[in-house]
């Protein structure tokens, strides 16, 4: 039997669908019935070999339309990049959806695999592929600074009610802060202030359920950062 590779399918399934017919052997989360192999939980079917399985959405973040993101390039083509959201799948970033005016084949000139971009999720169609655009306010690539990983659950405590968290820690700490909703956080400023608003943003991700927490984070930076100001100018 031809081996496949586990890249070549990024198909979400829910369970009982039917993963294979010709003979292929059951792999994690699969199972087998009358000779066909078939998924036993939400996720995306996985190829590696001469097995299928399915790796399990539970946890992942799922892209919606409008939302901004942090995304990793992981591989190049003539005409566009494949980008990690955090996502089950990749998103392909076309080269009509930068704000640059690319000429076919020189991708490479402009983003490489490894480069950290801000996006915004355009579509996501009826079957998860998704359209992403660095063409909007703000988006472009990221040099420098920090990154913070969470589960994408957790990001609305991070930024807030009506953005009030995280408008706070940029204000006790003076930092740049983009908030990804795919789970990833993009942090940049002076070293120690920096440090600081990447603790208190584990800080949340750590005691998301407590209450009084924006009060808690801005004792924790202000003991942190004596010469810290609040939104009205008041030091500690």
């Amino acid at each position: 039997m031809e081996k496949r590779n586990a890249r070549n399918t990024r198909e979400v399934v829910v369970p009982g669908e039917l993963l294979d017919d010709s003979g292929m052997g059951a792999g994690n989360n699969a199972y087998v019935l009358n000779g066909k192999v078939y998924a036993g939980v939400l996720g995306v079917k996985n190829v590696f070999h001469d097995t299928i399985g399915v790796i399990p959405l539970g946890g992942r973040y799922m892209p919606t339309t409008g939302d901004t993101v942090i995304g990793i390039i992981e591989d190049i083509g003539p005409s566009n990049w494949l980008v990690d959201i955090n996502a089950p799948y990749p998103a392909p970033l076309h080269v009509s959806e930068v704000p640059w005016k690319i000429e076919f084949g020189d991708t490479s000139k402009y983003l490489n695999v490894g480069n950290v971009v801000m996006l915004k999720v355009l579509m996501v169609d009826e079957s998860k592929k998704i359209q992403v655009t660095m063409k909007d306010s703000g988006l472009r690539r990221i040099e420098g600074g920090q990154m913070v990983e969470m589960p994408h659950s957790k990001v609305s405590r991070v930024i807030g009610k009506s953005g009030s968290m995280i408008q706070k820690i940029k204000n006790l700490t003076d930092c740049r802060i983009f908030v990804g909703q795919n789970g990833r956080i993009w942090v940049d400023g002076d070293k120690e202030n920096a440090d600081v608003a990447v603790a208190a943003i584990k800080m949340i991700e750590r005691e998301a359920q407590s209450s009084n927490l924006t009060e808690k984070v801005e004792k924790f930076i202000k003991e942190k950062l004596p010469q810290a100001v609040d939104e009205s100018g008041e030091g500690y």
